[in-house]
């Protein structure tokens, strides 16, 4: 039983992993980044297109910073081990 631990954990990553890293990728919810801007992401529909709301807190201004809604889509989880995802802010001031 020793010699079959091994075996059993590389099928395990070999065949369980990438169902792991894909139900890891979770998008929809609140993010923040260590500047403090924050993003939250609505509902990722079927086809991996999402949209949201992004406030940034880095600014060169005085005067106030309104939040500005994105646009992105995600690699389906189901076609990719490890899906990918881009998104565009379109600013509200400048």
């Amino acid at each position: 039983m020793v010699q079959a631990t091994p075996v059993l954990l590389v099928l395990f990553l070999a065949l369980g992993a990438p169902s792991l890293a894909a139900k890891k990728c979770i998008l929809t919810g609140n993010w923040t980044n260590d500047l403090g801007s924050n993003m939250t992401i609505h509902e990722v529909k079927g086809n991996g297109d999402f949209s949201g709301i992004y406030n940034t807190s880095v600014s060169d201004t005085t005067e106030e910073i309104m939040p500005s809604p994105l646009l992105g889509s995600q690699h389906p989880p189901d076609q990719w081990n490890q899906p990918t995802f881009g998104f565009t802010i379109h600013w509200n001031f400048s």
